[in-house]
């Protein structure tokens, strides 16, 4: 009787599993934009308003100007690692939609690195341009910061339709950018630090893994063209 109950669950199992998998893949444009994209949003802007509650009701530590900063900064960190783990899911689980919600997750990218960057120009320089424009270059985790941010820029404002086409060719060239941002990030995060690396040692792997599995994806690729 236990080995027919284990049976009948399993198969229930299976079928639930499929069932799910076949939901997944065939979910309609529509759901996605209404569904799908809408709560994906919301989920996104959590941190934001979590970090606005501590401001109003005084809860942001000993040091809020930190709190904000280091807050902000991870979380652009985040979901630059979010961006990059969508290809890599679509492939694993050949849910195709998943690709429509990465740029998505790459403009709350941006969204937490301006909040990053208006926390330091404003709660930490109060808009002192003179002594900004000499912090920058003086100290290199706020030079490779910077950097950074810069970089993300050109990335959030093409990433629209339009600018696709327009640029053509030269918007994936541009994009691969992408690639390269999370490491300068983890760098600076690892420079504002004095002790206790395990969390940007932990963002490495990440960023690493999902590295090592592009360029293992790629390299089957190029060798299934050439056979």
């Amino acid at each position: 009787m236990t080995i027919a109950f284990v049976q009948d669950d399993s198969s229930f199992d299976l079928w639930t599993n499929n069932s799910v998998k076949t939901l997944m893949k065939n979910l309609s444009s529509k759901k996605i934009s209404y569904l799908v994209k809408p709560a994906l949003f919301l989920l996104c802007a959590i941190p934001f308003a979590l970090l606005i509650y501590s401001a109003l009701t005084d809860n942001l530590g000993v040091n809020p100007v930190e709190t904000l900063t280091h807050e902000t900064g991870e979380w652009a960190l985040r979901f630059l690692l979010f961006t990059l783990c969508i290809t890599p899911l679509r492939r694993l689980t050949h849910v195709n939609w998943l690709i429509k919600l990465r740029r998505m997750l790459g403009l709350f990218a941006f969204f937490y690195a301006v909040l990053h960057f208006i926390t330091y120009l404003w709660l930490d320089q109060f808009f002192d341009w003179q002594e900004i424009l000499i912090d920058i270059p003086k100290r290199p985790f706020i030079t490779i910061g910077f950097l950074s941010f810069v970089l993300l820029l050109p990335l959030a404002l093409t990433s629209t339709n339009a600018m696709q086409r327009r640029l053509k060719k030269k918007w994936l060239t541009l994009h691969k950018l992408v690639y390269v941002i999370p490491m300068l990030v983890i760098v600076h995060f690892i420079w504002t630090l004095k002790a206790d690396y395990s969390e940007p040692l932990f963002y490495t792997f990440i960023f690493l893994v999902l590295m090592i599995s592009r360029a293992i994806y790629d390299r089957k690729n190029r060798n299934i063209k050439k056979a």
